[in-house]
């Protein structure tokens, strides 16, 4: 079997050229299996190994604790290392074919609290200046329109429409899509367009740009969202995606239509959607716990 595994591992690295990281993994989690086929099975080629088999290690690796997560990747390495060795007529048929992965639970966004947000757009002091302006848009265009990192480095002057109050994003697939925004925000907007245009000769069509006058680009708009949204929040995740998510989060917790965020939010279908009702489900469950009398149960 390890002979089998060091040809996999050669082909997966000097064919398919995958990365140093992803080797790794795959030669750990294939000695894992060889492993457990010998301790367990006394198993030592691949031509022995079957079904039952490999949904007992499976089995074990759920025993042990793995989070399912980790067992998908452990099985996607398997069934890799065996359709490649059937394509290598090194087996006659494939046992890991018909091996079915555990559910994994879908990761509940993380996203900022309405007070939190309104303590960083209150009471937080942005520098005087264009940095200062241009991250105070940033931030609030984030949290109020639920944009993506893309879509909000892609924006142009004539994306907004002052007259309609509303902005244009081309999001997934270069599907565009309309944005209401509020007065505050067009306001805003022109504070900020009015800073920038004073500060550089020659600002092109890009609307944010670097403290050089270069488009904005990702690296920057991540740690323009990280460095204010630390201050006000000890969430794991405070890129501008935890903003998108907070911004649907909040319109899902007063009671928004799905479809409504749906629609804001650029999602291709309901389902994508439907996580930000959980959100307002656990939230709605606290509230219960902590309002009724029967609320918690010894």
């Amino acid at each position: 079997m390890q002979e089998s595994i060091s040809s996999f591992l050669n082909y997966i690295q000097y064919e398919k050229r995958y990365s140093k990281h992803t080797i790794a993994a795959y030669t750990k989690d294939l000695e894992h299996l060889a492993g457990y086929m010998r301790d367990v099975y006394e198993v030592s080629s691949v031509g022995e190994v079957s079904f039952p088999q490999l949904r007992s290690w499976i089995i074990s690796l759920m025993e042990e604790g793995l989070s399912a997560r980790s067992v998908h990747r452990k099985m996607a390495s398997v069934k890799s290392f065996f359709k490649y060795l059937l394509r290598e007529g090194r087996i006659s048929s494939n046992p890991a074919s018909k091996l079915i992965a555990p559910k994994v639970g879908k990761r509940l966004p993380e996203y900022a609290e309405e007070h939190q947000m309104e303590n960083l757009l209150e009471h937080m002091v942005f520098p005087d200046g264009y940095v200062g302006i241009r991250d105070r848009t940033i931030i609030e265009l984030f949290y109020a329109t639920g944009i993506r990192k893309s879509e909000m480095m892609g924006l142009g002057y004539t994306d907004i429409d002052q007259d309609k109050s509303t902005i244009t994003v081309l999001g997934k697939r270069n599907k565009q899509r309309i944005i209401p925004i509020s007065r505050e925000i067009l306001l805003l907007l022109q504070e900020y367009i009015s800073e920038r245009n004073a500060t550089f000769d020659d600002v092109g069509e890009t609307l944010f740009l670097t403290e050089k006058g270069k488009p904005i680009y990702p690296k920057l708009l991540y740690n323009v969202v990280r460095k204010y949204l630390g201050a006000v929040t000890t969430t794991d995740r405070k890129g501008p995606h935890t903003l998108r998510h907070t911004f649907a989060t909040h319109l899902s917790n007063r009671g928004a239509d799905l479809n409504a965020i749906k629609e804001l939010l650029g999602h291709a279908n309901l389902s994508a959607t439907q996580i930000y009702v959980h959100n307002s489900i656990d939230r709605l469950k606290k509230v219960y716990e902590k309002a009724h009398p029967k609320g918690k149960q010894d």
